[in-house]
């Protein structure tokens, strides 16, 4: 719920059936008894749904195919009547639903401009003032003096987005709209969306849980009309995520193991990969590293009590930090050589094994990540139950911007494309950033040069 700041959004026990009917005759006999027969059986796309969305907030909807996101959103906008519960908005909204929803494709662009700002609330003169800008956010050309049917979909999003972008509303809902849009333009969306949601505020359904992660405050994952669960981005899109998998390979098994690994042991052998010494640092890492701007990164010791989910065919036992020696790290510094090792034991034979991770900031957002697939897809292993194996990961540490990180780590089974998780545990590994000498951007990356001439 939204208690810190006036609400602009309430929904309050609203649901949302549909009447579907076995025969095109049954819906002609439901007219003809008026209500005393009932001739269909109702599908309930919400149950009882109710949150609140405070001014300034930015709220993500997540939620599998059918889970009720677009049916909530139309109730919402007022498109579309609950049969139960009250929706209260206050302000202007401005929507951008299905893909063209509001646009007649036998009028132009320009025409369409008119017509769609003027449904939002805008009279002519207002735009008329606004309407070279928005042209100019949309980009099309001289596509805007030609039927909207003969757009693409990226080009039907732009100008759609444009209008709902220059209307001056309160209340901004998106609903997947961006996933058609080109990289130039998608990024264009998120800048004006950051600024739109400083002062306004946003309903943004996505299946992109990084564009979530990114720019809500809040999350919420609705489930077969339901709502599962409202908090933080990262918590719920890590349900999100962990609900995927369970649905394409069935309810999580972890099995628990006694399997005791040595941190300390550094042991070689044909699989043993002691770290190489990349071929150059950071030209000013010497000065940084010798001032209050290093990157100085605490390490928390493996979390065997993460939030987890899999099949449980293997376990992550231990994961830690190393240096060159292979010695466990409880701090480290951005910009220098580390290698991540991951300790899994295998609680069935697991043919084709990949152990992967991720590193992440405070939202929730992968800031890098890999995994041993591509390294070993020419010549897989099989692990024995019983048995154990290790995964390092050798790599120069980013420089991170100061604040929290975490390290997910993942056990597999299969390919790149098709695999069984057997142990995913969000939040394996906790750093923290406490100084930095990063000036822009997520992480910092060592530099081999940086020059500065003046041309003559």
């Amino acid at each position: 719920m939204c208690s810190e700041s006036r609400a602009v959004i309430r929904v309050d026990g609203v649901s949302k059936f549909f009447e579907m009917y076995a025969k095109p005759a049954h819906r002609l006999w439901q007219m003809i008894f008026r209500g005393k027969r009932c001739f269909y059986q109702p599908y309930w796309a919400l149950r009882d749904i109710s949150f609140t969305v405070g001014e300034g907030e930015c709220v993500g909807i997540i939620g599998r195919n059918g889970a009720g996101k677009s049916t909530l959103l139309q109730i919402i906008t007022g498109t579309l009547a609950p049969s139960g519960g009250t929706v209260h908005v206050e302000g202007r909204v401005a929507a951008l639903l299905e893909l063209g929803s509001g646009f007649n494709p036998e009028f132009t662009g320009r025409e369409n401009v008119y017509l769609n700002a003027s449904i939002l609330g805008l009279t002519r003169e207002e735009i008329d003032a606004r309407y070279d800008v928005i042209v100019n956010f949309a980009d099309i050309g001289d596509f805007i003096d030609q039927p909207v049917k003969s757009y693409s979909s990226g080009m039907v999003v732009r100008l759609a987005f444009a209008v709902v972008a220059h209307v001056d509303a309160d209340v901004l809902i998106v609903d997947e709209a961006l996933a058609v849009g080109d990289a130039y333009f998608t990024q264009k969306c998120m800048r004006f969306l950051r600024h739109f949601i400083a002062e306004h505020t946003v309903l943004f359904v996505s299946h992109d849980t990084a564009a979530v992660n990114s720019l809500c405050n809040r999350a919420i994952l609705l489930e077969n009309g339901h709502v599962k669960q409202i908090g933080s981005p990262k918590e719920v899109t890590e349900t999100y995520l962990k609900d995927m998998y369970e649905d394409m390979q069935g309810a999580s098994e972890h099995a628990d193991s006694e399997f005791e690994n040595e941190k300390s042991a550094c042991d070689s052998g044909e699989d043993g990969r002691s770290f190489r010494q990349e071929d150059f640092r950071d030209m000013r890492a010497n000065f940084i590293n010798a001032s209050n701007l290093r990157n100085d990164l605490q390490v928390f010791a493996f979390n065997e009590d993460s939030a987890a989910f899999g099949k449980g065919g293997a376990t992550i036992t231990d994961a830690f930090l190393l240096d060159d020696s292979c010695h466990p790290l409880a701090w480290i510094v951005g910009g220098e050589p580390v290698t991540l090792q991951v300790n899994v034991h295998a609680n069935k034979d697991i043919v084709s094994p990949i152990v992967g991770f991720y590193v992440k900031n405070r939202h929730g957002q992968n800031i890098f990540g890999d995994n041993t697939f591509l390294t070993y897809r020419e010549r897989p292993i099989i692990v024995r139950k019983g048995q154990n194996m290790r995964a390092r990961f050798s790599f120069i540490m980013p420089i991170l911007e100061a604040g929290d990180y975490s390290i997910a780590i993942a056990v597999a089974e299969g390919t790149q494309e098709e695999h069984v998780q057997h142990d995913w545990r969000h939040d394996a590994l906790m750093i923290k950033s406490v100084s930095t000498s990063v000036q822009t951007g997520m992480v910092g990356i060592p530099m081999r040069d940086i020059s500065l001439a003046v041309q003559k």
